[in-house]
């Protein structure tokens, strides 16, 4: 691990001093204003060189140009130059010393002139400038705030105010460029003008009509046979998530996401176009700038416990991203391959802008509280020493620890970012600062982003060199599991009522004199709980990432049709997860001495690519854009050390955390990993267009995959063809339509089996070298799994662009799975050794359909309102499981909750006990008066929603803006363990209830004798239900769920007002994340994920409760 990160560390170097040479030319070309005295040039060498060449290279790494005769310069007389940095006025010193030559300079021409050589040398420069004055428009006269003024070929530049007024000081002769997002770049020349006011028009390109697509390649949006949408930075960064992901959803149609129950620093899940796989994951690809980005989720809690270990893209920063496109299918990820096969989310970051340098701070502080609890009862205690409070007394007892345990918690977001070059050079810095505190105790996290990227033309600008380095530091401390074991929410949950918890947590551990340490101090041995306090601070959990993204990019034009861009990417992370356990902790999970939990690991990425282009039309009505490339791409992923806890594996002495301090009779420490990966691709694509009303987009990829190796199948091509036909340019339309097109997509991509499938090895089980052999046959006659997604869809646009609609219907299918099959010792293939292999088999069927709706029902000067609909629908069907048609697989079974997926049925179908009833719906009972339940978990419903809506508002008053976001999830099930461990413990408001009632009112039958039973005493009922193998039925809710998800109130300050000319904008805003529910039956948040993977969907086990954020943001631009 030394020896990579050495590596790591030499290359990165290397990519930093390259970016720092750019961006120095950058500087020596910064424009005509300065003195000659102060623009220095690098002189690489000492030697003699001819005055010619001092001109030559002067002009090379300046603005500057000479005006002279060559009969006047001495050909012959040659200069002696230091290895080093020289001023202009300097060198020019020199050579009229030399060559008895004058110099006159005028703005960034230098006029050379021969003089006497009894004459003294003369150097003289004038700089003539003016200062411009004007405002921009657009098109309507509205004022455009935030338009760049440069003065061509420079870097002195302006902004323009909020009334679209700027002043600039320009040189004599000087060309002015404005330019601004989402409007045409205009050049005006000034002349003898001393007001320029400007009207720009809106670029189509920038307003939407151009999009990035798979590798970063920017193309018409028109011309897209596939449905994608963006998500614009304002949209990301508008009320300051401190994971930008969950900022995108309701925004953007077929788009699942779910945030962690865990808290800050936790990780998100996001499905598109629902579940593919029978034993894989559905998570999509990540990517920055085009490239791939490593996103190695870490392990993920279930029923029993465990704590969410975050995943890679949360470590990115908010600020730095300019938007985000989902590409949602198959058909737009084509180009990635097999690792875009569950679609791609492609990540744009903003880059510097030429002109004046700006700097942008960007600073929020937000307060995090709960939104809800469990509904606890705190008027029963327990009987003499039970741990349940089933007393039927009440007693008057203290209700308040709970809510003391949780605290608001803040988070505090501040980013800074300078931006700024001239027509050569642009760069971008930025560093962000990310530090919160959580709502439970000694729960922190902070994050620390750099980023530096620039990009430099060269070659009179036929070579672009670009570069990026994006660095992260992560840190958490106390993130809170989920599940029954070592969460400190159970023991919290389940103290009887009677009890004095203030006791328990001001003396939390108490010393042990026969052991001589501290113990924990708790009323009971339980798996189930120990001591909050106990766990918090003598159980701590500490993880820390720190992570590198480095890549560069050269893109030459080698003709004006035909252009080469040659990347390359380096991502590397490092993880280090801990967790002491000191002695006396939950004698199930940790040992008498004390158990260590230490895991640490390496991922890296490496990625590199070359692409050829061409676009260009091929007569009057075709037009052809194609692109021909390969890539290379190698994972390796977990590459590291770990030691285990468990009761068995602990210390030597106690509470000594350390390698030689491990018990080693069981094998604590292992070294793990993911695996190596390598795959090579090449592929191609060309969109064929007619007329700009027809395009034919054919695509094609060829993988090798190492994973397939010894198959003789690791090679594999996947094609797609899609059709675009604008009908708008096809026939004359009402005035009513300004843009009509239908297009339609068909893709297969495949998708190679993971690390260690084909040949698994041996393994060693404990210190003194035992082996575990492998049980598994090689599985080498392996394919690779196929999709096959069809795709179908229309864009309309009404009334001048003011009202949209963009509908898609899908069909994806998953085909030749990698399924188990279990071998009798009978069968020939087991050859005695193995009990199960892997065959090809299985298919999975996506159906679904996406809206998005967009307007701008009202828009004038000072009003305007933008709203937005993204409806999804998504069904999900097993048509195949493998051979056995009654095999089952399980994504989360334990206790009352079982998650299956069956032949027939759909993923995520939920099954549970249910009541035994007779024919009339009467639960039936035995004669001891306890209901009956089913022997087996039987379907109940479906954990995924029948469809989903955001609904997207923005509504600007002059200087004033409000938007808001309302999700909605309609339909699917959710399951509660919680709530069924709460009432089987009596700790639930409701158990309560029933004991003042003096019984639960019930419709229940005898089985036996047939008598009616309409009341049940409360301990009996709800020790039955609930409890951990009670009656799931009783806890399966409804999804159905609305909430307010964003709100913002913002206000740009009237600079002029405040005289801070040195301030190009400002606004304050009111924000606010989830901030309260219009509609939810559940008694907890459905939408919280207790795992971000595939298993343990829509379950609930004593996650940590909702929260909402409010605060304030403040963006200040210099």
């Amino acid at each position: 691990m030394k020896f990579k990160l050495s590596k790591t560390i030499a290359m990165l170097s290397r990519i930093f001093i390259l970016q720092l040479v750019f961006c120095y030319f950058a500087m020596a070309n910064e424009g005509y204003t300065q003195s000659m005295k102060d623009i220095y040039l690098e002189w690489s060498s000492i030697r003699q060189v001819k005055v010619l060449d001092v001109f030559e290279e002067i002009e090379n790494q300046s603005a500057f140009k000479f005006n002279y005769d060559e009969k006047d310069v001495n050909r012959k007389a040659k200069l002696l130059i230091a290895q080093g940095s020289h001023s202009v006025y300097e060198l020019l010193e020199l050579i009229s010393r030399e060559s008895s030559l004058n110099f006159k300079r005028m703005n960034s021409t230098i006029a050379v002139t021969p003089r006497l050589e009894k004459e003294a040398p003369e150097i003289t420069e004038k700089i003539v400038q003016q200062t411009i004055t004007g405002t921009v428009t657009d098109s309507a006269g509205s004022p455009l705030p935030g338009v760049n003024v440069v003065e061509k070929g420079t870097a002195n530049g302006a902004s323009t105010d909020f009334d679209g007024y700027y002043s600039i000081n320009v040189s004599d002769g000087a060309v002015l460029v404005f330019s601004s997002l989402g409007f045409t770049s205009k050049e005006v020349a000034v002349g003898s003008q001393s007001s320029i006011n400007v009207v720009l028009a809106e670029d189509a390109e920038q307003l939407g009509e151009v999009v990035v697509t798979a590798l970063g390649i920017k193309r018409e949006e028109k011309t897209l046979t596939y449905a994608q949408q963006t998500v614009s930075a304002d949209e990301i960064t508008k009320t300051r998530d401190v994971n930008f992901l969950n900022s995108i959803n309701g925004k953007t149609a077929g788009v699942e996401i779910k945030k962690s129950s865990s808290g800050a620093g936790g990780s998100t899940k996001i499905v598109l176009r629902g579940n593919k796989s029978l034993s894989g994951d559905s998570t999509p690809l990540f990517v920055i700038d085009g490239i791939p980005l490593a996103n190695n989720r870490g392990g993920q809690p279930g029923m029993w416990g465990g704590t969410d270990s975050g995943d890679g893209i949360s470590a990115l920063n908010p600020d730095d991203i300019a938007s985000i496109s989902i590409l949602r299918g198959a058909n737009a990820a084509l180009l990635y391959g097999s690792a875009g096969a569950n679609g791609v989310v492609l990540i744009t970051t903003k880059e510097g802008q030429a002109g004046k340098t700006t700097v942008s701070l960007n600073s929020g502080v937000t307060f995090e509280s709960i939104i809800e609890t469990p509904d606890l009862q705190f008027k029963y205690g327990a009987i003499g020493e039970a741990k349940e409070s089933w007393d039927t007394t009440p007693g008057n007892y203290a209700s308040d620890y709970v809510d003391d345990f949780f605290s608001t918690g803040a988070n505090f977001i501040n980013s800074l970012s300078i931006s700024g070059g001239n027509d050569k050079t642009t760069a971008y810095f930025s560093y962000s600062n990310t530090s919160a505190t959580g709502i439970t105790p000694e729960n922190t996290y902070a994050r620390n982003n750099a980023s530096f990227k620039q990009s430099t033309k060269l070659l009179n600008d036929k070579l672009t060199v670009s570069s990026n380095i994006i660095l992260s530091i992560e840190n958490s401390e106390n993130r809170l599991p989920s599940g029954y074991y070592l969460n400190p929410l159970t023991g919290l949950y389940f103290f009887p009522r009677n009890r004095d918890f203030a006791d328990t947590k001001n003396n939390y551990q108490i010393f042990d004199d026969t052991r001589n340490l501290f113990a924990q101090n708790w009323f009971v041995n339980d798996h189930h709980q120990s001591n909050p306090y106990w766990i918090i601070h003598n159980q701590p959990r500490e993880q820390k990432n720190r992570r590198v993204i480095a890549n560069l990019t050269l893109n030459y034009q080698i003709m004006d049709a035909l252009n080469l861009q040659v990347r390359g990417n380096y991502d590397y992370g490092n993880v280090t997860r801990e967790q002491r356990h000191a002695a006396t902790s939950n004698p199930t999970n940790v040992n008498e001495n004390g158990s260590w939990e230490y895991h640490k690991y390496e991922d890296r990425l490496v990625y590199t690519d070359a692409i050829l282009t061409y676009d260009s039309d091929l007569s009057d009505d075709f037009s052809l854009t194609a692109l021909v490339g390969g890539s290379y791409t190698e994972t390796d992923y977990g590459d590291g050390v770990r030691v285990t806890r468990s009761s068995g594996n602990g210390l030597i002495y106690p509470n000594e955390f350390n390698f030689q301090n491990l018990d080693l009779t069981q094998t604590p420490v292992q070294s793990v990993t993911n695996g190596v990966i390598e795959k090579q691709g090449l592929f191609a694509n060309a969109t064929l267009g007619y007329k700009e009303m027809l395009f034919l987009d054919l695509g094609g990829r060829n993988d090798w995959a190492s994973t397939l190796a010894l198959t003789g199948n690791d090679s594999y091509f996947y094609p797609s063809v899609g059709l675009t036909a604008i009908v708008s340019e096809m026939f004359d339309m009402p005035e009513a339509i300004s843009f009509g097109k239908f297009r339609i997509s068909r893709t297969q991509v495949a998708n190679e089996v993971p690390f260690n499938r084909i040949n698994p090895q041996n393994s060693i089980s404990d210190p003194v070298g035992s082996l575990t052999r492998n049980t598994t046959k090689p599985f080498t006659d392996a394919k690779p799994e196929i999709i096959t997604s069809t795709e179908f869809g229309a864009d309309w646009r009404f009334f001048g662009n003011r009202l949209g609609i963009d509908f898609t219907y899908y069909n994806i299918k998953s085909e030749d799975q990698f399924i188990p099959v279990a071998l009798d010792a009978s069968d020939p293939e087991s050859e005695g050794r193995y009990t199960r292999k892997f065959i090809n088999a299985g298919e999975i069927v996506n159906k679904g359909v996406e809206i998005s709706l967009n307007g701008s029902p009202v828009k004038n000067d000072n009003l305007e309102w933008n709203t937005a609909f993204n409806f999804t629908r998504n069904r999900s069907e097993i048509v195949d499981i493998g051979p056995d048609d009654a095999r089952v697989v399980n994504l989360g079974s334990s206790e009352g909750y079982s998650s299956r997926l069956v032949e027939g049925g759909r993923f995520n179908d939920l099954y549970v006990l249910k009541f035994r009833r007779d024919d009339q719906g009467r639960i039936l009972f035995d004669d001891n008066g306890n209901p009956l339940r089913t022997q087996e978990r039987e379907l109940i419903g479906n954990l995924d929603p029948d469809f989903t809506l955001g609904w997207n508002n923005t509504i600007s008053y002059k200087r004033w803006s409000a938007s808001a976001l309302i999700n909605g999830v309609f339909g699917g099930n959710v399951f509660s363990q919680t709530e069924s461990m709460l009432d089987g413990a009596g700790v639930s408001q409701r158990t309560a209830d029933a004991r003042d009632a003096g019984s639960v009112a019930v419709n229940g039958v005898v089985e036996s004798s047939g008598a009616a039973v309409t009341s049940v005493d409360p301990e009996q009922w709800f020790r039955f239900i609930g409890d951990r193998n009670g009656v799931g039925e009783a806890y399966v809710y409804d999804r159905t769920n609305i909430r307010l998800a964003q709100l913002s109130l913002a206000y740009d300050i009237d600079l002029a007002k405040l005289n801070m000319p040195f301030i190009q904008s400002a606004s304050i805003a009111f924000i606010g994340n989830n901030l309260f529910f219009l509609k939810k039956d559940a008694p907890f948040d459905p939408e919280l994920a207790m795992s971000t993977d595939r298993n343990s969907v829509g379950l609930d086990n004593f996650n940590l409760p909702s929260t909402r954020n409010y605060g304030l943001n403040l963006k200040v631009t210099f």
